[in-house]
């Protein structure tokens, strides 16, 4: 399970008239703690950010799972509420989760979440989708400490020790 962390970013940004504007632009940042969040949000915006910036807030979010949608240039936040059936007083009791979908509208996002939870065998009901301001998401990204030699060697010893194991 991701833990996401959405990071304020402080900066001057050039607008449309030429002016210089300061801006503090949210992204959102999968890490473990404050200090990892801090340092990745720094590693994956210096590239685009020209001058001086700094991150002005780091906190943790409520997000449990994210939809992406690569044609999506928007982010929606989708409460829902999970229905579950109390065994011992038999009442119904609601739990929320938010999840974020990309998308291009307010329509697609509804359409991306519905695609999402196909096959869940949880009973929801959406409860809210509103537009968020994040203007990114950075994911983990998981890289191989293997070489190709290394990861063929350890597919060959699954393969026997899998045999051995029948």
């Amino acid at each position: 399970m991701s833990l996401w962390f959405e990071c304020k970013v402080r900066y001057e940004r050039m607008i449309e008239n030429g002016t210089v504007k300061k801006v503090n632009e949210p992204y959102l940042v999968d890490a473990l703690t404050f200090t990892e969040a801090e340092a990745r949000i720094i590693e994956k915006i210096t590239p685009f950010i020209s001058g001086d910036f700094s991150i002005s807030a780091v906190k943790k979010t409520k997000v449990s799972e994210i939809f992406f949608d690569e044609t999506g240039d928007r982010y929606y936040m989708v409460k829902v509420n999970f229905v579950t059936i109390d065994e011992k007083s038999g009442n119904e009791k609601k739990s929320a989760s938010f999840i974020l979908v990309q998308a291009s509208d307010f329509a697609g996002s509804l359409k991306r979440f519905e695609e999402g939870m196909k096959g869940t065998m949880s009973d929801y009901e959406i409860a809210s989708i509103t537009e968020t301001p994040l203007m990114d998401v950075f994911p983990m990204e998981f890289k191989s400490v293997l070489t190709p030699e290394e990861a063929e060697e350890k597919r060959r010893l699954d393969d026997v020790n899998r045999r051995l194991a029948e």
